[in-house]
């Protein structure tokens, strides 16, 4: 491996440089989560904390872990009981650092988990509604028009490797395609209002079932993990460029 080493703080100075959660109100805290070794040299990413991850990052040598999901969000339960004790058990045993960023990380305009959806999805688009403006939204070309719902969900499933739910609207050809990653149905309203012929999220829950039905607006959900697996080595991996640091991400399969 690499023989560059940085302190903690440098290595969270140049996430927060990147990411800049100072912006957002979100439902957990951003930026180093749990405190591990003073000196960083191996950061692995990936979408969520969990206890797979962290003892494939132990496995991997890891000295700190950027992921996504973290381990603590607003209005859960705080005693370290369970599943919560065995995480922490094993990354203070091994001292690894935990940084954690939620929606700064989806937001990010060319590292983040919607712009690099968009890109996988040859999607060109921007922020354009939902809460704090983290929705994207992209008028297809002329000559990249989807001749329908369907043909969009052959789209994903190609990119994703994961068949999407799909409620297919109205039949209409999609020339307007609106997403935003992860658990985000309930901006498929704001989307449609945005002009939207087509909504890609990770999440369907009963009632956008009925309103794309209603509307004549397709809906897709195609899997949280699915559809948040770029952002964080996109972004790490930037970061660890930056400073010299070997990166590695580590996808642990969720069919949710």
């Amino acid at each position: 491996m690499n023989a560059t080493r940085v302190t903690r703080q440098e290595l969270l100075s140049a996430c927060n440089a990147l990411l800049l959660p100072e912006r957002f109100k979100d439902y957990g805290p951003n930026g180093l989560q749990v405190e591990g070794r003073a000196e960083i040299g191996h950061v692995v990413s990936g979408v969520t904390a969990s206890l797979a991850f962290i003892e494939a990052a132990i496995a991997a040598d890891a000295d700190a872990i950027f992921v996504h999901h973290g381990l603590f969000w607003r209005g859960q339960d705080g005693r370290v009981t369970g599943w919560m004790k065995q995480r922490l058990k094993l990354l203070l045993a091994h001292d690894i650092n935990v940084l954690a960023y939620h929606l700064p990380l989806d937001a990010h305009l060319t590292w983040g988990n919607n712009a690099q959806l968009g890109l996988r999805l040859g999607l060109a688009g921007s922020p354009a509604f939902g809460e704090q403006n983290l929705g994207w939204l992209a008028e297809c070309a002329p000559d990249q028009v989807f001749e329908s719902a369907e043909a969009l969900a052959l789209k994903v499933n190609l990119a994703l490797a994961r068949s999407p739910v799909l409620v297919a609207g109205d039949g209409r050809a999609i020339r307007r395609v609106a997403w935003c990653t992860g658990g985000a149905q309930g901006y498929f309203e704001a989307a449609i209002a945005a002009g939207a012929d087509a909504f890609i999220t990770g999440e369907i829950s009963e009632p956008q079932a009925h309103i794309a039905r209603e509307t004549g607006v397709a809906f897709l959900a195609c899997g949280h993990h699915a559809t948040e697996r770029y952002g964080a080595p996109a972004v790490a991996a930037q970061v660890a460029q930056q400073l010299g640091l070997t990166h590695a991400f580590i996808d642990i399969d969720n069919p949710a």
